[in-house]
Order: C-alpha cells, then sequence, then structure tokens
C-alpha cells in the first residue's frame, strides 16, 4: 500500500488524512466524535475511512493515534480522557470491522512521529515531543522509530513532580492521577492560568497572561517567568536522562513565543553539563502533527 491513513481520535473531533508515499497530503477529512458512545465512535471511524478511500480511489494502511494508550495485560484501552473507550478493546473491534491489521499509539506518540519524521525535527536523532495544552502528553523517537516502551508510557514525563521545586511550590496543585506536583499541574494551559490565579487572584486565559506581558504588565510577566523557569527545571530533567538533539513543542501553549528563547537560557542551570545542545523548536505542521503522526505508523 503506497498511502497512508491517519486517523486522530479526539474528544470532539475526529480526523482523518491520507498521505502520499511522499509525505504529501492528498485528502483530509472531519467529522465530529459521538460523545460518551463506544460503539457510535467505532461506526465513525470506519465510515471515515471509507470516504478517505473512496475519494483517491485504493485501500491504504491506516494508523490511529488515540487518548491514552493499550494495556499491555489486557490489551484493553487505559488512562483515556475519552472514558468511553476505557476497558474497551478497541484494536480488535476496529480490526474486525475494517477487515485488516491497523496500528495505533498515543495522540502524543504521534506527534512526536510526525515532527521527526517531516517536521520541525525532521533527521534528528533522538527526540522528545511534548503537547501542551490541557495536558502535557510527551512521546519520544530514535532514529526515526517511536519508543512505547514495556508499560506503553515513554515519554509520559507530566506526571512526574516538578523538578528542584521552590518552598511555595510544595507540595503542589492535586493532580487527576492521584499524586501532587506534577509537572502537568504547573506547565499546561489550566496549569498556567491557575498559577497566576493563585499569586493574583485574577483568572487569565494563558495566552492572555503572555498578551499582558508583551505589554508590560508587571504581574503578568512574574507570570511568565515562573512558567519558563519551571519549563526549563522540567525540560532539564529530560536533557538529563535522554539528552535529545531535538525537544519539540506542539500545544496551544506551545505558541508563546518566549518560550524558545527564555528556557534555553535557563535550562543551562539545571543540565549536568558544561554547555547544552539541545534545540527546543515549535511544531512545524502544529494541529495537524498528530494526524500525518497517525499515518506514519506505517512505513513506506
Amino acid at each position: 500500500m503506497d498511502k497512508r491513513i491517519g486517523i486522530d481520535l479526539g474528544g470532539t473531533k475526529i480526523e482523518g488524512i491520507v498521505l502520499a508515499a511522499d509525505g504529501q497530503e492528498l485528502v483530509r477529512e472531519r467529522v465530529v466524535t459521538p460523545q460518551d458512545d463506544y460503539q457510535a465512535t467505532l461506526a465513525a471511524i470506519v465510515d471515515l475511512v471509507a470516504t478517505l478511500e473512496q475519494s483517491v480511489g485504493q485501500q491504504c494502511s491506516i494508523g490511529i493515534g488515540m487518548p491514552g494508550s493499550l494495556s499491555r495485560v489486557s490489551g484493553l484501552v487505559k488512562n483515556s480522557n475519552s472514558v468511553c473507550l476505557n476497558g474497551k478493546p478497541l484494536p480488535d473491534d476496529l480490526e474486525a470491522l475494517l477487515g485488516r491489521p491497523l496500528r495505533f499509539a498515543n495522540d502524543a506518540d504521534c506527534f512526536v512521529l510526525s515532527e521527526a519524521s517531516d517536521g520541525a525535527a525532521a533527521a534528528a536523532g533522538t527526540v522528545f515531543g511534548v503537547i501542551i495544552g490541557t495536558g502535557t502528553g510527551g512521546g519520544i523517537v530514535i532514529d526515526g522509530k517511536l519508543v512505547s516502551g514495556p508499560n506503553g508510557i515513554s515519554g509520559e514525563w507530566g506526571h512526574n513532580p516538578l523538578p528542584w521545586p521552590q518552598g511555595d511550590e510544595l507540595p503542589g496543585p492535586e493532580c487527576y492521577c492521584g499524586l501532587n506536583g506534577c509537572i502537568e499541574t504547573w506547565l499546561s494551559g489550566p496549569g498556567l492560568s491557575r498559577d497566576h490565579y493563585r499569586v493574583y487572584g485574577k483568572k487569565m486565559q494563558p495566552v492572555t497572561i503572555y498578551q499582558c506581558d508583551e505589554l508590560g504588565d508587571e504581574k503578568c510577566r512574574d507570570t511568565m517567568k515562573r512558567y519558563a523557569d519551571r519549563m526549563a527545571r522540567a525540560l532539564a530533567s529530560i536533557i538529563n536522562v535522554l539528552d535529545p538533539d531535538v525537544i519539540v513543542l506542539g500545544g496551544g501553549v506551545s505558541n508563546i513565543k518566549s518560550i524558545y528563547k527564555d528556557v534555553p537560557r535557563l535550562w543551562g542551570s539545571y543540565v549536568f553539563s558544561d554547555r547544552v545542545d539541545t534545540r527546543l523548536v515549535h511544531a512545524k505542521h502544529g494541529d495537524s502533527s498528530g494526524v500525518r503522526g497517525a499515518a506514519w505508523l506505517w512505513p513506506v
């Protein structure tokens, strides 16, 4: 099969794409995700695949990016914020309906695979990718291959504690995983807004905080300084363990331009090296990285 379909199964939309062998986008379609209805979600994916294949006139390989991951014990979905998927045999059900083998990966894994294949980290040896939005999902690609790990959780840095915590950062905000002070509670979009409210008692969206910082608002500037230092600490812990060539950021918070100047300026204080050559870059494919990465789960 010289054409590949990628499916990005999101909480509000299901997006599909067909890529040619050279990575050129041929077709893109999007449908609304049925809410809290597993069977309807299966049907929506099957119908979307049929539409895509009709558009290109051939059967294609199919990769699917999904929230959460697959249990190595049971093969069932776990850790998905689309809760109707949890505990369900998604691969078995879809393979039976579509009549062919499929490949599945976490949506953050698909993001980093896309950027390592033909995006901002193309040709890099070791790539760490992070989607910074409502959460802080991460993934790892080494020599062009996705690393999933024996537990299927490689790259899940967001549920480690914030490194080198300061006094007012302990014990840290409660995380939905049941622990306190996880990186996600500080660096996600809601985490940035929560920190500004914690210090100044004012509710603001992340983009507004950044914009006000750019306009000279001292309180927003202080919030962004705290954010940059926490990001530097969190990514320094990744560099100390993985030593990636490139760290690529995606998601809504990744559009804050100051991150790419401030964080590398700060992380040298935390990295166990006399020089840091790791590059911090913004995703080339933006919101399309997840669906493109799902297609890249199959080789040419």
